[in-house]
């Protein structure tokens, strides 16, 4: 990963005498333009370096080599780190994994076929874990067949396989002024443009996506329709409705990324149900679940267009990994999977009760079932300088940067109320970001 081998860079440079202890490290920004990554990346390798005690963050002052002397415990910190920047689910009270990934693995195992789980399976997914996939989804995609599903390891290797197979070098994708980072990435690598749509507090703006269609012809239309991430918007049914038909009328294909769905009590019918010929479906059990997991389900047009990204990701990564497959189907049939949903849903309202009364008047979207919002910052503060010095206060958080497919984004940032340990750890890194933020500005340029 890259964020490690920035972290590795600096290790080899402290051995080498290249940098001292003492020295004040450039700003993350800066860092990131010279190295030509993205700002999150750099945000990691700071923190994972912060965590093996190799640098020290200083409110107001900066980020510096420690100055502790070799042998020192790194996880010895005055001012440890709180991580809000993962988008993880948190794990709820009710949910014991230490209990049930090795009671379901055992079950699995010890059952007249279990060691089958160990072997090279088809790369669309062993027709048990389709079938139990297509009886999860029937629930909010009605009439799931399993010939319609592909398994896959996780919805970024989904996203990646399907522009793989939709879009071609050079082509348009389009997407929201704010977008997951993942489509980004993908873009990147297969040479396409991401075209960016006007949002509101309802999400996509259809007007914006037929102007598109018009000025731009994309081949793709990718959404996050429910507690999108980053901006927690949740498209209303008629909004569903009117983009589904500007993506059938402009032929363009549609590219649902819909992890959130499982933890919002309201059912809004997915995409998928209202243009199942065009749309492709993603549900990942990262976020409702776990993502230790790495187990996604695609939900394909027809059978024969499953059975070709099902040839892309056999170029690719072969196939899911068998024995988390067989654990998702079983926790499916045995409504263990229903079961954390309902407790992470649970968990997130309180912890979003808890970010609200802390975080009082700022400008806050958010959805009280998600494990993230989006905070809106005030007119004195940029985004990457709250978060640099969000992080030098030990608090970890993403700037809109990373999400915006715009040059001039909003400034915002998101926070991830799930990845913390607990309550009270949130309850700290919140209440640090709230102090932050009646702060006025605190620039960080270097003094020359």
């Amino acid at each position: 990963m890259k964020y490690l081998g920035i972290v590795e860079a600096l290790e080899a440079d402290l051995r080498s005498g290249r940098v001292a202890r003492g020295e004040r490290l450039p700003p993350q920004r800066a860092i990131a333009e010279a190295l030509e990554v993205d700002l999150t990346t750099v945000t990691r390798a700071f923190n994972e370096a912060r965590r093996r005690g190799l640098v020290e963050a200083h409110a107001g002052r900066g980020t510096f080599i420690s100055e502790k002397p070799e042998g020192a415990d790194p996880l010895d910190q005055s001012h440890p780190l709180i991580d809000l920047s993962m988008n993880i689910p948190p794990q709820p009270a009710a949910t014991d994994f230490r209990k049930i990934f090795p009671q379901g693995i055992a079950g699995i195992l010890g059952s007249p076929r279990g060691l089958l789980s160990l072997h090279y399976q088809e790369s669309n997914g062993a027709e048990a874990d389709r079938a139990a996939a297509a009886g999860w989804l029937d629930q909010r995609i009605s009439g799931t067949t399993a010939e319609r599903v592909v398994v896959t390891g996780g919805a970024q290797c989904a996203l990646f396989a399907l522009c793989e197979l939709l879009v071609g070098q050079g082509d348009v994708v389009a997407a929201g002024a704010m977008t997951y980072p993942g489509l980004k990435a993908v873009a990147v690598q297969r040479g396409l443009t991401i075209e960016p749509l006007a949002m509101d507090e309802h999400g996509i703006i259809p007007d914006a996506f037929e102007r598109v269609c018009r000025e731009k012809a994309p081949k793709a239309l990718y959404a996050v329709p429910t507690i999108d991430n980053p901006t927690t918007a949740t498209l209303p049914e008629e909004r569903r409705r009117a983009l589904a038909s500007l993506a059938r009328k402009y032929e363009v294909a549609i590219i649902e990324d819909d992890p959130y769905a499982p933890l919002r009590p309201e059912r809004i019918p997915a995409m998928a149900e209202l243009a199942g010929d065009i749309t492709w479906h993603i549900a990942t059990l990262s976020k409702c679940a776990t993502p230790a997991l790495r187990v996604a389900y695609v939900v394909a047009p027809s059978a024969s267009k499953a059975l070709r990204l099902a040839s892309v990701l056999r170029a690719t990564i072969l196939m899911v990994p068998p024995l988390m497959s067989a654990l998702a189907s079983r926790w499916i049939s045995e409504g263990t999977l229903d079961e954390i949903a309902t407790a992470i849903s649970a968990e997130n309202v309180e912890r979003q009760r808890l970010a609200a009364a802390i975080l009082g008047e700022a400008s806050i979207a958010a959805d009280p079932h998600g494990h993230h919002l989006w905070l809106r910052l005030p007119d004195h503060w940029r985004a990457a300088d709250f978060a640099e010095h969000a992080d030098r206060a030990g608090v970890s958080i993403v700037p809109s940067s990373a999400f915006a497919t715009t040059a001039h984004p909003i400034e915002a940032v998101r926070i991830s109320v799930g990845v913390a340990p607990d309550r009270g750890a949130l309850e700290d890194g919140l209440t640090q970001l709230a102090s932050l933020l009646s702060q006025p500005s605190l620039g960080t340029r270097a003094v020359v």
